[in-house]
C-alpha cells in the first residue's frame, strides 16, 4: 500500500526530522503514525547518545522575562559549532527552555546534579511516611523509587514535562533537537530570578 504523503508531511512537521527519514519510519511501521513517532524518538535517542561525548565549545546565553516583569531566567546552552548557535531551531529551543524554567521552577538540570545528601533526605522522609504502613520492605523500596522519580520530575529540568505539550519531557525535546541538528547540545546552567526571592 503506497504511503500517504500528507502523513509523511505531518510527521515531518511534528518531529522536525527530514522527509526521507519520516518516510522510512512510516514504512518500517506499516504506516502507523504513533509508532513512527516512537521509532524516530528511539532512533534520535541512539544518535544523541552517540554524540554526547563530543565537545561543545559554542552556544548561546538566552534570557526570558515574564510579562509581569517579576520573573526572569538566564540560560547557557552549548553546541559544537557557531553555525548551529545561530540556527533558528536551536535558538527557539533555548527560548522554550527559558520559559519552562520560568513556569516550572526546576532546581537542577538533571537527576545527576541532585546532591547525594538531598536524595538521602528525600528517601528518609518517604520511609518515615511509610513506617507504620505495614508494607513489606521490598514494596517500600519500590514506593521509595517511585516517589523519588516523581521528585526528579518536579525538581530536575530534563525530567520535567514540557509545559507547552505534556507528551514531551525537556530531555526528549533536547534529544530531538540533537537528532534534528546533528550536533551534541548541552544545557550547561541556568539561573531563575523572582522578585522578593531570598538568595
Amino acid at each position: 500500500m503506497p504511503l500517504d504523503m500528507a502523513m509523511v508531511k505531518k510527521l515531518r512537521e511534528h518531529t522536525g526530522i527530514g522527509i526521507l527519514e519520516c518516510k522510512k519510519a512510516l514504512e518500517e511501521v506499516s504506516g502507523d503514525y504513533d509508532k513512527a513517532i516512537e521509532h524516530l524518538r528511539k532512533k534520535g535517542y541512539e544518535k544523541a547518545k552517540a554524540k554526547s561525548s563530543r565537545a561543545t565549545n559554542q552556544g548561546v546565553i538566552n534570557s526570558y522575562i515574564h510579562s509581569n516583569n517579576r520573573i526572569g531566567v538566564l540560560i547557557e546552552v552549548a553546541c559544537e559549532t557557531d553555525f548551529v548557535a545561530k540556527n533558528e531551531s536551536f535558538i527557539q529551543f533555548t527560548k522554550d527552555v527559558c520559559m519552562q524554567i520560568a513556569a516550572m521552577t526546576p532546581e537542577y538540570i538533571s537527576s545527576d546534579d541532585v546532591p547525594e545528601k538531598i536524595v538521602d533526605k528525600e528517601k528518609e522522609i518517604i520511609r518515615e511516611q511509610l513506617k507504620n504502613s505495614g508494607k513489606p520492605d521490598n514494596i517500600i523500596d519500590t514506593i521509595v523509587e517511585g516517589k523519588l522519580k516523581k521528585y526528579y520530575s518536579e525538581a530536575c529540568l530534563l525530567n520535567q514535562t514540557f509545559f507547552k505539550d505534556d507528551q514531551f519531557t525537556i530531555e526528549s525535546l533536547l534529544t530531538e533537537q540533537i537528532h534534528k541538528i546533528g550536533e551534541n547540545i548541552v544545557i550547561k546552567r541556568f539561573t531563575r530570578y523572582e522578585v522578593g526571592e531570598e538568595f
